[in-house]
């Protein structure tokens, strides 16, 4: 048994001071002056206590490149960011496209015994566009949701017809939404930076415009819909009028489209090349204006580790993609909470029960008694320098990598099990 005491918990609907007593895996008390013969006790004077974080989207490279990242080490990132649970794209060699490699996944998260890790499956074969994957066995296997991710369907009819089936196994599709025809070349965001730095610039409108198609077709299919990292001013509009409207739409964005924007590029750190582009300071904006509105549900991470000589090279030909497991929530903190822009609430609703409600998860994002044990300890006075070097995650191609952050994770609890951080 395991005694938090002194505990100020912070839950979506509200934050109270009080003790947390973790026994079987279980939250089994929350109640002030809990008296336990025989617990651990761990002092949590000062320390904000929130339940375990949900990573809807981040990618593990596990089978195939794990050059980049595996499971073990990811789920290692995962846990020092103070992420218990985690959901791995599919775009591994080879695509996570059958019950087999659901089940190799979860098999593999059991044993490396860090965070959970969750397999969401790919919506075709192959991620090819074409013929639909097994979504009931599929489920049956450990999937968690369905994805092509960065190869979105192309074929309206074939994205269509994924929706509604697979509304009929419950499950969510989460849509890198891109118009690749739109897109075509580009390595960053269309604009004056893209123009001095002498960079191809993707236009807003490839993303705009693959959501616009992405949400009329999940309301002709009455399907739910998760619109992955949301980067621009018109794709939160696109979202905020559709569930307006009653349309079963989720979205997430990641903590560098409100964090930073495309100035980033000028410096051809490629770091900075990820897709969807870091965008402008008006995108920026409008981006914290949705998650402050509520427009934004989720706060995920994208974490997209790359090997050193991969991202060593010139900017063009550098793959897209930022690490990001080990910084979100401090980063998130930083920029949102300190800032006021949102109270610790909305961060517990939008890192932890938005993603459990969204996906499922009904045992875990939420510190109630019943609940499974998944918890992290933050000591939100704590200012640190982002340092990659210390990272856990395998690959340290950090966006963030030197910028000063509070909000530091120092105890992160699994089913009940204390991890090593």
């Amino acid at each position: 048994m395991i005694l938090l005491r002194h505990a100020t918990v912070v839950n979506s609907d509200g934050m109270q001071e009080t003790d947390v007593l973790i026994d079987g895996g279980k939250i089994t008390h929350v109640t002030p002056n809990i008296e336990c013969f025989g617990a651990e006790v761990i002092d949590c004077e000062g320390k904000l206590v929130f339940p375990g974080f949900i990573d809807m989207h981040c990618h593990l490279r596990d089978p195939g490149q794990t050059h980049k990242e595996d499971i073990k080490t990811g789920s290692r990132a995962a846990v020092a960011g103070g992420f218990t649970t985690v959901c791995c794209m599919p775009n591994t060699t080879p695509p996570l496209d059958n019950p087999a490699m659901m089940q190799y996944v979860r098999r593999r998260s059991e044993e490396c015994g860090n965070a959970d890790v969750y397999p969401i499956g790919c919506l075709t074969r192959g991620q090819k566009g074409a013929e639909l994957c097994e979504y009931g066995l599929m489920k049956k296997s450990g999937a968690i949701a369905l994805s092509d991710d960065g190869l979105p369907v192309n074929s309206g009819g074939v994205m269509l017809n994924a929706l509604k089936y697979a509304k009929t196994f419950n499950l969510t599709v989460l849509s890198h939404s891109e118009d690749k025809s739109i897109s075509g070349s580009g390595v960053v965001n269309d604009g004056e930076n893209a123009t001095a730095s002498g960079l191809r610039g993707i236009p807003k409108s490839a993303e705009s415009a693959g959501i616009a198609r992405d949400v009329l077709l999940a309301e002709d299919a009455g399907a739910k819909l998760h619109v992955c990292h949301v980067s621009t001013a018109q794709s939160v509009d696109i979202i905020r009028q559709a569930k307006k409207r009653g349309v079963l739409v989720t979205c997430e964005t990641c903590p560098h489209y409100f964090a930073a924007t495309d100035d980033e590029i000028l410096s051809y750190n490629t770091n900075a090349k990820i897709n969807p582009p870091l965008r402008s300071s008006d995108d920026v904006d409008a981006i914290i204006e949705g998650i402050a509105d509520g427009t934004i549900d989720v706060i995920a991470t994208d974490h997209a580790p790359h090997a050193f000589d991969e991202k060593n090279v010139e900017f063009d030909y550098a793959p897209f993609g930022t690490v990001g497991l080990e910084t979100a929530f401090a980063v998130a903190y930083t920029r949102l909470v300190l800032t006021e822009t949102i109270k610790p609430t909305d961060l517990c609703r939008m890192m932890s029960a938005a993603p459990a409600e969204i996906l499922g998860l009904n045992d875990r994002g939420r510190i109630q008694v019943g609940m499974r044990a998944d918890i992290v300890v933050i000591d939100p006075d704590a200012e640190y320098t982002v340092d990659a070097l210390t990272f856990k995650s395998k690959s340290k191609n950090s966006l963030f990598d030197g910028w000063r952050l509070s909000g530091r994770i120092i105890d992160v609890y699994v089913k009940g099990e204390r991890k090593s951080l």
